[in-house]
């Protein structure tokens, strides 16, 4: 976890293989801790082609039954499918958006949140940017994309700071934005 923190937490994300990874990871996520999830991060890596959408997109209903076997990855049924559903939903985005990075910066008008949270109690669970991208990910079509996923996958993906001021990170992140 603290590897973790220190160097990908908040890290601002454009590339849509990355995305595409972290908004698998955050809906397998659902009712787990992140923990449980980093620990068989390279298990959903190896299960979904290093997170190749086209690929994703592509696997079969034979592909799948066998993902649901894999113990490298949390086997619940919902889950697998909805990884494989929202791949094929990710390409339509790219197709119309140009990236799947160009649609969802929309959410925070087009440049990284900068927070200024001083303690732990200052965290939310959702905002208002992420009601919105959650409920427009819904409108298309995507699973596993609740307000609170969503609100953790743009602070995983660095499209908003959420790291305490006082913790290291939290400067080094602004400049990196900068």
């Amino acid at each position: 976890m603290l590897k973790y923190h220190d160097k990908e937490w908040g890290v601002h994300i454009t590339d849509d293989q990355k995305l595409f990874e972290f908004l698998t990871l955050e809906g397998a996520q659902a009712g787990l801790s992140w923990l449980t999830i980093l620990k068989r991060r390279e298990g959903y890596r190896k299960a979904f082609a290093n997170f190749d959408v086209k690929k994703v997109a592509k696997y079969s209903e034979s592909k799948i039954e066998n993902l649901l076997k894999d113990p490298g990855i949390i086997r619940n049924k919902l889950k697998v499918r909805s990884a494989v559903h929202n791949a094929k939903l990710f390409i339509d985005v790219q197709k119309e958006f140009g990236s799947f990075y160009s649609y969802s910066m929309q959410f925070v008008q087009g440049s990284p949140i900068i927070n200024k949270r001083k303690q732990m109690s200052d965290f939310q669970a959702t905002t208002k940017e992420s009601d919105a991208f959650s409920k427009d990910l819904r409108k298309i079509g995507f699973k596993f994309v609740g307000s609170t996923i969503i609100y953790a996958h743009m602070q995983a993906c660095g499209m908003v700071n959420d790291h305490l001021m006082s913790c290291f990170r939290y400067k080094e992140i602004n400049c990196e934005i900068k």
